[in-house]
């Protein structure tokens, strides 16, 4: 964890010294590199710290340091940046990315690599269904949202008729959802399983997404369903890394950075399904219907890992 924060710090170090367009990106990429890795690291030392039945509340309360960053952190930065330079904004970052490595090297215990066996050893848990029934559902679920969520702005003033100088509003309010809908997530842990608890999101998303689709013309509801949905992709966070980790047995930190690189991959499929629907000449409100084909999709991967789970079970069942 220390080295992938260090990277932040020199990236974002990079990025506000740069007087060029590649050392922008070069500084973006650095900078970017550790995020999901980050993430992924940290969901597996709260597995093993946590107590038993409360590790999917744990991840959530991680996982609550992001939504926090969307719901202020954003707005924050957009003022400096208005207010000074954008240089500020990103010194900021780099200051904060100091502060989680004196953190990290005081509060974070070392815990030690548990797996003895080769490299490829940790490759064996991607033979089963299961963890690709997982990495399915995280790509899917994120797509669905973001096939939308790509085009809220537009969405928001021809669709809902919201004017420019409300999005602000609009998008502190969607950061308020992301942040409850985690805490959300981590209090239903103590009741559901994280199988439960995916699923009913993904389907709650499926529903709000189609309702955006039918009454995004009424402002009180646009904002109602953009909150549901938002809330929904950071509820999905926490069940899909605790599912992931739990059919990644050997190869733990390969299944958290697969959830990432599917997390990330399903914004870009989103995106690029919502914009072929505005390519085909259709209206913004359109994009949510590829949006809710998807998160559909999501809900089914999961269904489907659980009947397989299922079949297991009773397998085992009458040989113990």
């Amino acid at each position: 964890m220390l080295f992938l924060v260090t990277l932040c710090v020199i990236g974002n170090a990079i990025f506000t010294l740069s007087s060029s367009y590649f050392m922008l990106a070069v500084g973006r990429l650095v900078s970017g590199f550790p995020h999901g890795a980050f993430f992924g690291v940290g969901a597996i030392i709260l597995s093993k710290l946590a107590r038993p039945g409360k590790v999917t509340a744990a991840v959530a309360g991680m996982i609550s340091g992001m939504t926090v960053a969307n719901l202020v952190g954003i707005p924050v930065g957009t003022w400096l940046s208005q207010e000074f330079s954008w240089r500020y904004t990103f010194l900021l970052i780099a200051v904060f990315n100091i502060a989680v490595i004196v953190s990290v090297a005081f509060w974070v215990p070392n815990i030690s690599d548990e797996v003895k066996g080769k490299l490829r050893e940790q490759f064996y848990f991607l033979k089963s269904p299961a963890p690709w029934f997982i990495f399915s559902a995280t790509m899917f679920g994120n797509a669905g949202v973001f096939a939308w969520f790509s085009y809220v702005k537009p969405y928001m003033m021809y669709i809902s008729g919201f004017s420019e100088a409300l999005m602000t509003f609009i998008m502190m309010l969607v950061g308020l959802g992301m942040v409850l809908g985690n805490l959300l997530s981590g209090r239903l842990s103590g009741r559901y399983t994280p199988l439960r608890i995916a699923v009913i999101t993904d389907f709650v998303i499926v529903l709000a997404l189609l309702l955006l689709f039918a009454f995004g013309g009424i402002k009180a509801a646009s904002l109602t369903f953009a909150f549901i949905c938002c809330a929904g992709l950071f509820a999905l966070s926490a069940p899909l890394q605790i599912l992931l980790l739990q059919n990644a047995k050997g190869g733990e930190l390969l299944g958290a950075a697969g959830g990432q690189i599917a997390f990330n991959l399903g914004s870009a499929i989103g995106a690029y399904c919502g914009g072929m629907m505005l390519t085909l000449g259709f209206a913004y409100n359109y994009v949510t219907l590829p949006a809710a084909l998807l998160s559909f999709s999501a809900m089914s991967s999961l269904l489907f890992y659980g009947r397989l789970k299922r079949g297991v079970q009773q397998q085992v069942a009458p040989a113990t």
